[in-house]
């Protein structure tokens, strides 16, 4: 069949690389041991309440889930404190990122981020018909809040903002997110993507929610595929002003989140042993690997995610490369644009310790 069919915007669309998985480098290596340290995931794995939940709930695998997770939903909106008519569930927040570009986006929009940022606003703004302009920026600065708020027209749809930022881990406090919504235009969304701000330190200086509850343009993207270990489960979620919420709802394509899914995400909502276990497995493990990487000869970004920025003394590439060959996957950032530098996840103790013996090997071995 001809590809005249396809839409201009699919004729040249390049996909999101997902990292590498422990298996691909076993069989390309060679190794009985792989340490997986690249994709931001829980260290600690999945809740364990979650995954008793989602095993009960298998059961009922041949029904469909209730349109649009009112249980879910109410469950989120119960542990956020926000009203069940501000939030909206989706299959992970790249739905939620989808859903809200597809609602808001009209012909001739664009929509704003900064450079060397999440790719999936790009991709989902080509795949929405919407042109997406990044503002520069400089990794090692703090976010380009004032560089977005100058952008901004009144055809600019949506603002994003990761906070914490991926891959920087950098993140912006409350009161200058609340500074940029009242610059943007009045029809002009703020969205804040806070798929790390569980780990931001102190939480309440840096989560956007407030804002999300009280203002008519903000919606606060999150996840549970980080601090709850959920990031199979594919769940994810936004907090909006009503409005906003029902014409996202309307427009959800049905059963998107599946019966395992829901049993899952409600029960980790109530796993406050697991989460405090994440959170002091990370906070520790970012201060043990910032310390660790700076002995190495590697300079380091200051961090609010559960992952570390970093640019080594060597090649960027090299370093990647020489990790993977000893059992190590890290990010290389050559993606985002930063081909000199890396990113590693916070892992376990363990982990952590073979990520660093590893480093020095490649580095000075």
């Amino acid at each position: 069949m001809s590809t005249r069919r396809l839409r201009p915007e699919i004729q040249d669309f390049k996909p999101y690389v997902p990292g590498l998985s422990i298996d691909e480098i076993k069989a390309r290596y060679g190794l009985t041991r792989v340490v997986k340290l690249a994709s931001n995931e829980n260290p600690l794995g999945t809740s364990p309440l979650a995954r008793k939940a989602a095993e009960r709930a298998a059961a009922l695998g041949f029904r469909y889930p209730q349109n649009h997770n009112p249980a879910l939903v109410a469950a989120i909106a119960a542990r956020l404190g926000a009203p069940v008519e501000s939030v909206v569930a989706g299959h992970g927040s790249d739905e939620m990122i989808d859903l809200l570009l597809r609602v808001v986006g009209r012909d001739g929009d664009h929509v704003l981020c900064w450079s060397h940022a999440f790719s999936m606003y790009r991709l989902t703004a080509k795949l929405c018909g919407l042109e997406c302009r990044e503002v520069p920026r400089d990794p090692d600065a703090p976010l380009p809040l004032e560089a977005l708020a100058r952008a901004a027209d009144e055809k600019t749809a949506v603002v994003f903002v990761t906070s914490p930022d991926n891959p920087t881990g950098r993140a912006a406090r409350l009161d200058e997110l609340r500074a940029l919504a009242d610059r943007l235009p009045e029809d002009t969304i703020l969205a804040v993507d806070e798929a790390y701000v569980d780990f931001a330190r102190p939480l309440e200086e840096h989560s956007g929610l407030p804002l999300a509850l009280e203002r008519d343009n903000v919606i606060a993207l999150r996840t549970f595929s980080k601090a709850y270990g959920l990031a199979g489960f594919r769940l994810g979620f936004g907090v909006m002003p009503p409005w906003l919420a029902q014409a996202m709802t309307r427009a959800r394509i049905p059963f998107t989140i599946g019966v395992l899914d829901e049993a899952a995400g409600i029960a980790g909502l109530t796993d406050d042993a697991f989460l405090a276990a994440t959170l002091e497995t990370v906070h520790t493990g970012i201060d043990r690997l910032a310390a660790g990487l700076t002995e190495l000869g590697c300079a380091v970004g200051p961090s609010q995610a559960n992952f570390l920025m970093f640019t080594p003394p060597r090649p960027g590439q090299d370093v990647f490369q020489g990790l993977l060959e000893r059992g190590v996957i890290v990010r290389p950032l050559a993606s985002f644009g930063l081909p000199e530098r890396i990113r590693v996840s916070v892992g376990t103790e363990e982990e952590n310790e073979i990520f660093l013996r590893e480093l020095a090997g490649v580095l000075h071995g």
